[in-house]
């Protein structure tokens, strides 16, 4: 049983770390008796159904960093567990001297809000994702009486979308100047992700090997953090097809020496594309806003179905689809919106 002592002006709680007794025993004081009483039936419930309350005692910021390093680092891939490293200091600046025994959702959940101040909602969630699964992990082990981490809920500011789609008008523009008057390797690579929708790292990971006459095949991918070119789903690997002018074009790239067709230049990939948006007087997108140009265009088409674009892009499903690029060219929206009201005005007829 726990055991409360006075100590001049405070009250010190004593627990033994184990239900059957032993001689490891945890203590902390506390300024009210009605605080320590709390504390110490608190800490003899958790023990009583298992938990470890020596382990508990922890430094939160410190189990997180171990269980990333011994855990996590067997269990994902390199570029995934690279992201968890990235985690490590923002979970140490944000809990600094927490204890795994002081955790509960209120207080991660003023963690997170305090992160997301000033982070987008997106960073915020993904933060949040990982220590989620660590607080699930130290849940399974004993460590916490419950997997509260669920309760815990993303705000953040909502970042203002960088990849936007290309209007077809735009789109037809750049891609008609690409085939016509590209000036080097980055801007045949620009029209190879216009025409597949595929990712940087996908075209940065093509080999002369991967060239088919009427097609890409996506095998690998070059990431800007981690040697690994494994790819993103099992569903990334696909045979994407593309018509002969383009094929001729991209025969015409040299090899570089380590294999591959394209030079990854350092990733600046979206800043060359800034720069060739702006001398051709386009709108501003990402590279990556080139697949969801590629994604939108297919779309517009009421001939292609949404099952052929998935597989196209290399989704693990089809939801994934729907997320994230079911989005219209602006043109396809203004023809949408016309027949709208066409249809509404039928009813009065």
């Amino acid at each position: 049983m726990a055991t409360i002592t006075k100590r001049g002006k405070k009250w010190r709680v004593t627990v033994s770390t184990s239900k059957f007794g032993d001689n490891a025993r945890i203590s902390k004081t506390f300024e009210e008796k009605e605080d320590a009483k709390k504390w110490a039936l608190e800490s003899e419930l958790a023990k009583n159904i298992g938990i470890n309350l020596k382990s508990r005692n922890q430094i939160f910021a410190v189990y997180f960093e171990n269980w990333v390093k011994n855990v996590k680092k067997n269990d994902v891939r390199e570029t995934t567990y690279q992201n968890y490293l990235h985690v490590i200091p923002i979970v140490k600046n944000l809990f600094k001297e927490t204890k795994i025994s002081q955790l509960d959702d209120l207080l991660v959940q003023s963690k997170i809000d305090e992160y997301a101040e000033n982070h987008s909602r997106k960073t915020t969630m993904e933060v949040l994702l990982k220590i989620r699964t660590a607080l699930h992990y130290a849940y399974a082990h004993g460590l916490l009486a419950t997997d509260f981490g669920t309760l815990v809920k993303t705000r953040g500011k909502e970042a203002e979308k960088k990849n936007i789609a290309l209007s077809i008008t735009d789109m037809k523009i750049l891609r008609s100047y690409l085939l016509r008057s590209h000036r080097n390797d980055f801007e045949i690579m620009v029209l190879l992700a216009l025409e597949t929708g595929a990712r940087r790292g996908e075209l940065l990971g093509l080999r002369p090997e991967y060239l088919e006459e009427n097609a890409i095949l996506i095998r690998e991918s070059i990431s800007p953090t981690s040697k690994d070119t494994e790819l993103k789903t099992k569903k990334s690997r696909r045979r994407v097809t593309i018509n002969k002018e383009v094929y001729d074009l991209v025969k015409t790239v040299q090899v570089k020496e380590n294999g591959y067709i394209f030079d990854p230049d350092g990733f600046q990939q979206s800043a060359k594309l800034r720069r060739l948006l702006n001398r051709l007087g386009l709108a501003q997108t990402t590279f990556h806003g080139l697949r969801d140009t590629h994604a939108s265009f297919l779309f517009s088409n009421d001939k292609i179905g949404i099952d052929y674009i998935s597989q196209r892009l290399g989704h693990s499903n089809i939801q994934t689809t729907q997320n994230y690029y079911l989005t219209l060219m602006p043109e396809k929206k203004h023809q949408q919106d016309a027949d709208a009201l066409d249809f509404l005005n039928s009813l009065s007829e």
